[in-house]
């Protein structure tokens, strides 16, 4: 078994269809996992419900959001959602909607964490949305300095992205956690700028995000413990 820290720095996605299939992936994953991400396609299945019970539980929560909507409307959904205690928050990381999130979460230890650029998505994606042009990763290091400016506790960013990132000025004392970790060998999926999880730490992120690889493994606990094992060794 890996120590509390390195546990930690592993968050399972349980992007699973409802709350009692996420209830069943926890007790499968026992004490591997300590750190688990709810996100938007559980939240019509009891996806609150579930990160609440998982608090009680003792385990720490990542509520993804992807929030972005004008300041006050922001402002009054983090609010909202920082009353229950949870670890982590998404927004989107335009810098009007981190300060609208940094004021609507006060005082509470919830953190702010801002999304830079999508890792599922590449230039031509940004071409096809009209957003500016430029270097996908050199794109996101800068959303990434911006949203830290704005008071962004941290930044969800690539991993290909992370090592720039830290070495910002602006990101001393602030977390980077990278989605778009796959194990050596496992299918990519959707994502489009991928690391290993040890190259991801090694390359700067406090946290990294699993979910396929490891709740569509024959042994969902095995799969978590070898993740575990390379942030172990990095």
């Amino acid at each position: 078994m890996t120590d509390p820290v390195s546990r930690d720095r592993l968050i399972v996605a349980l992007d699973l269809p409802h709350a009692i299939a996420g209830l069943e992936m926890v007790e499968r994953l026992g004490r591997s996992v300590d750190f688990y991400k709810v996100g938007l396609g559980m939240l019509t299945g009891g996806g609150f419900a579930l990160a609440n019970e998982l608090k009680e539980k003792g385990k720490r929560t990542f509520i993804d959001l992807k929030l972005f909507d004008i300041g006050a409307t922001v402002e009054a959904a983090v609010r909202g959602i920082s009353e229950f205690g949870h670890d982590f928050l998404t927004v989107h990381g335009d810098p009007h909607v981190v300060r609208a999130a940094v004021t609507g979460r006060g005082e509470t230890g919830l953190k702010i964490l801002a999304v830079t650029i999508l890792t599922s998505l590449d230039r031509g994606d940004l071409d096809e949305g009209m957003i500016v042009g430029g270097e996908v990763g050199a794109l996101g290091v800068e959303r990434a300095r911006r949203a830290f400016l704005a008071g962004a506790d941290g930044v969800i960013a690539s991993p290909k992205e992370a090592a720039a990132i830290r070495a910002l000025p602006e990101a001393a004392g602030r977390l980077i956690v990278t989605p778009g970790v796959r194990p050596a060998g496992a299918a990519l999926g959707d994502q489009k700028r991928v690391e290993t999880p040890e190259s991801a730490i090694r390359a700067g992120a406090d946290h990294i995000v699993v979910g396929r690889p490891i709740w569509q493994a024959q042994d969902p606990k095995a799969a978590a413990e070898a993740i575990q094992a390379e942030i172990a060794a990095a």
